[in-house]
């Protein structure tokens, strides 16, 4: 609204000084033809030069620029400019789906131009629409594009070729307190540019604390561990980071203890803060109750292609499973020994991007209870 008064207020400035200079053309053009009517009466002696001046044509010049001036400005001026508006809106009709077209081409080769042209809010509403075109329902689209945006555009990482490596063992000295263990040994590997010069690994037994940590991920890698007999969150037996690699170098390992938790802190050298990707190798152990069956493993930013292996080797589980939390259209491929081998793995390989919170849950059953189960079914 704005606009269109100082629109209008410009226009008619403009009509006001054109017509201000037509009747002063006009007037200077009377002037002179008056001035050289009289001089031509007048017997100027030694000025008679002026007789030669010609002040009637340039006057009469004067009063037909103003006169017509001003004829043109309001009776041609406004049949003028409908014609131009008219001949602009023919162009514009006809060029429209060219132009239209050149535009959209343009933005969908070409993303550099429309990010000069476009904030995060329209470049939001854009993909939204485009989305809600090709589903064909907006609710939809607006709404999974939201989870979208969240989840990917804000990570603070994105991780390349991912590979989780689990090995479970029997805890022999740990099941003599009361509780039989496995020892876990996990290692992380990953190409990544980090978001931050700084990697931590805390170990916590409590909830509230953990869920507050896991906002600080990725430059903290949370683990909750639940107080039972032969498990202390706080204890380098319970929980240990043992090794974190950057393209191979051993980075160092600071290690700080209080009453419900530990925290290890590794600073990377210089050679993780060139803002290249780099190879991240992560190794730490923990301990889980056998009777838990369950192990949880998820991956905290976006990645594409993981691979996730597990050995149980060295324990009494005669039956491992794995259930997939991945929202992908590829279809996930599931490996195992086989049976002849000593060895007893299972592995799981994901191809394409995975969003955070995407993982795998691992579930067995031990040799005993399924003697239990077995003897059970036979009494009955």
């Amino acid at each position: 609204m704005a606009r269109k008064r100082q629109s209008s207020l410009a226009f008619r400035l403009r009509k006001t000084k054109a017509a201000l200079l037509a009747v002063i053309l006009t007037l200077a053009g009377i002037v002179l033809i008056t001035l050289n009517g009289w001089l031509a009466t007048l017997d100027l002696g030694p000025w008679n030069w002026l007789h030669a001046l010609p002040l009637g044509e340039l006057g009469g010049t004067l009063f037909g620029a103003g006169l017509l001036g001003t004829l043109f400005e309001y009776s041609f001026r406004k049949d003028q400019e409908a014609a131009t508006v008219e001949q602009f809106r023919t162009i514009i009709k006809e060029q429209a789906p060219a132009m239209r077209d050149a535009v959209v081409e343009g933005f969908a080769i070409h993303p550099e131009d429309l990010k000069r042209v476009a904030n995060p809010a329209l470049l939001d509403d854009i993909a939204a629409n485009v989305m809600s075109l090709r589903l064909g329902d907006e609710q939809f689209a607006r709404e999974i594009y939201s989870e979208i945006r969240d989840q990917a555009i804000r990570a603070a990482e994105r991780w390349h070729d991912v590979e989780v490596r689990i090995r479970l063992a029997s805890a022999l000295e740990s099941s003599t307190e009361g509780t039989a263990l496995f020892d876990v040994t996990v290692e992380w590997e990953y190409t990544t540019v980090p978001s931050g010069s700084v990697r931590r690994f805390a170990c916590v037994s409590d909830r509230d604390e953990y869920n507050d940590l896991l906002l600080d991920i990725p430059a903290t890698s949370p683990w909750f561990m639940k107080p039972r007999p032969g498990m202390d969150a706080s204890s380098r037996e319970s929980y240990e980071l043992l090794e974190l690699t950057v393209d191979g170098r051993p980075q160092p390992i600071r290690r700080t203890v209080r009453k419900d938790g530990q925290t290890y802190s590794v600073h990377l050298d210089a050679g993780a803060k060139t803002d290249e990707p780099i190879r991240i190798r992560q190794v730490f152990r923990t301990v889980t109750p056998t009777w838990g069956h369950r192990l949880y493993f998820e991956l905290p930013q976006p990645a594409r292609n993981m691979t996730v292996s597990f050995d149980y080797t060295n324990t009494n589980i005669v039956d491992m499973r794995v259930i997939e939390s991945v929202a992908t259209t590829r279809p996930t491929q599931l490996s195992r020994s086989p049976d002849r081998t000593p060895g007893r793995t299972i592995s799981v390989e994901a191809i394409g991007w995975l969003m955070p919170k995407a993982g795998f849950t691992f579930t067995w059953t031990l040799d005993t209870e399924v003697l239990r189960d077995d003897s059970q079914h036979e009494a009955a």
